[in-house]
């Protein structure tokens, strides 16, 4: 598992790049823990064609995973300001 630390402010990349043009082949999962103490953050994945979609939106404290196969990038944004922690896991 590889781990990492996230500040949010307007939107960033949790993962990946907008720079990117090919989609991740390899089985990765993501997990992503919005602080406790944080704001709420709205989560978007993008594909190398197409347009974002919108996932949904995380609470303080709430955590969620998601498959990245497919994905290019995955974007949070917050309006305020919050910190995320995420974990990259390998499904083999």
């Amino acid at each position: 598992m590889f781990q990492y630390i996230v500040r949010v402010r307007d939107k960033v990349y949790v993962w990946g790049s907008n720079d990117i043009e090919v989609a991740l082949a390899s089985p990765l999962v993501l997990v992503i823990n919005n602080d406790a103490f944080g704001d709420t953050i709205e989560i978007a994945t993008e594909a190398p064609q197409g347009a974002p979609v919108i996932l949904g939106t995380l609470q303080p404290g709430q955590c969620w995973t998601l498959v990245l196969t497919g994905l290019r990038g995955v974007t949070a944004t917050c309006a305020t300001d919050t910190t995320l922690a995420c974990g990259i896991l390998s499904q083999t």
